[in-house]
């Protein structure tokens, strides 16, 4: 038991500063004393990243610093190196004791999409190089067809209407995963019409001589015997769970591919002090809104254990829910409950326009910007 929860409070260390990371600190921050590890020194919006790739200007709107997340509870700077069910021990060699363990290290992913950069100025700089060389380029190739090809051709399309933007994949339709046939055909559509050539159904032979995000002209063929020139490509596929600290006592937990299996009350297989949020557990589909809401399921089972209650709540996942924008005025989306493709002026409305970058900047204290 440690000093706080003798007090009354107890320590909950939150192990991830990701969307269901922050959240669940931000909700438990009056009532416990919240300990946030994360080695970044500020949060980055990876919803809006693309944006800022095309329009270094947001930059700054997508760079969050935590030190004005919580009011109460601190930040511990650094990565954690071993984690069991009442102790997180970081890569420095601090041992922190906890009476519940918040599991939110979410994932991996090809920049620009994400970056593994811990210093927001030096994650800004990889940013504005990317977008010199982006901004350079006559032909652009973006490998995996996903919401994150998607999107990311939108973005360039939108900055830059005489660009030749290329989307390749292995299969042979876009948005690959549980979606509406009528949600892929739409957003096919838009992509066609903004001119985004399509070559679907075959892998590349082998992976360009450039590195991702970098300028240098070559030429790639398909396994159908295509052939793509392009100055640049980015990488738009690859989710990696971050969960390669867990101690000995909660492996069993971790299946082979990295992810944490969970219950339905959002704790760790075989725990009852630690739970798992976001990308790197099983709870629901990797996307920043479904970890949000999953961070309010835990702090609110937190709350009810540490008042020595056991009705815990079950996370009820939301079902098939996607909003993807092709640049800020066009997309489509899908939604629990409504029979008809989410139209591009409800999507551009709700996520393509604004990006959430403001609900983000009043949580993180900074309001003057949220206004801008």
């Amino acid at each position: 038991m440690t000093e706080s929860n003798q007090a009354g409070r107890p320590t909950v260390v939150v192990v991830g500063g990701g969307y269901g990371g922050i959240a669940v600190a931000k909700a438990l921050d009056e009532t416990s004393d919240v300990v946030l590890v994360e080695p970044k020194d500020a949060f980055m919006h990876n919803i809006a990243a693309l944006r800022a790739l095309v329009d270094p200007s947001w930059l700054p709107r997508i760079f969050l610093p935590y030190d004005g997340l919580l009011t109460n509870g601190r930040v511990v700077r650094d990565r954690a190196a071993v984690v069991d069910p009442h102790r997180v021990v970081t890569a420095s060699g601090q041992e922190i004791s906890a009476d519940y363990v918040v599991l939110a290290t979410g994932s991996r992913y090809p920049f620009p999409a994400k970056t593994d950069l811990v210093d927001a100025d030096h994650a800004q700089e990889q940013v504005r190089q990317t977008h010199r060389a982006l901004a350079q380029a006559a032909r652009v190739l973006l490998v995996g067809a996903g919401p994150v090809g998607i999107e990311l051709a939108g973005e360039i399309r939108h900055v830059w209407p005489e660009k030749s933007i290329v989307l390749l994949d292995v299969a042979d339709e876009v948005l690959g995963g549980p979606y509406k046939p009528e949600l892929k055909a739409e957003l096919r559509r838009q992509l066609v019409d903004s001119r985004v050539e399509l070559i679907l159904g075959s892998p590349l032979r082998q992976a360009p001589p450039t590195e991702p995000g970098e300028l240098g002209t070559f030429t790639v063929a398909t396994q159908a015997g295509t052939e793509v020139s392009a100055d640049i490509w980015f990488r738009c596929y690859g989710v990696v769970p971050n969960s390669d600290y867990i101690g000995d006592a909660l492996v069993p937990a971790r299946r082979p591919d990295g992810f944490i299996e969970v219950g339905p009350t959002l704790q760790v297989a075989g725990q009852t002090t630690v739970f798992a949020v976001g990308d790197v557990s099983t709870a629901d589909a990797k996307m920043a809104g479904f970890a949000s809401r999953q961070a309010a399921t835990v702090a609110d089972n937190i709350n009810a254990l540490a008042q020595g209650r056991s009705d815990l709540t079950h996370y009820e996942p939301w079902g098939v829910a996607i909003a993807v924008p092709i640049g800020p005025t066009g997309g489509a989306g899908q939604f629990p409950g409504q029979d008809d493709v989410v139209g591009r002026e409800t999507i551009a409305e709700m996520k393509g326009r604004e990006l959430g970058v403001g609900r983000l900047s009043e949580l993180f204290g900074l309001a003057a910007l949220a206004a801008r």
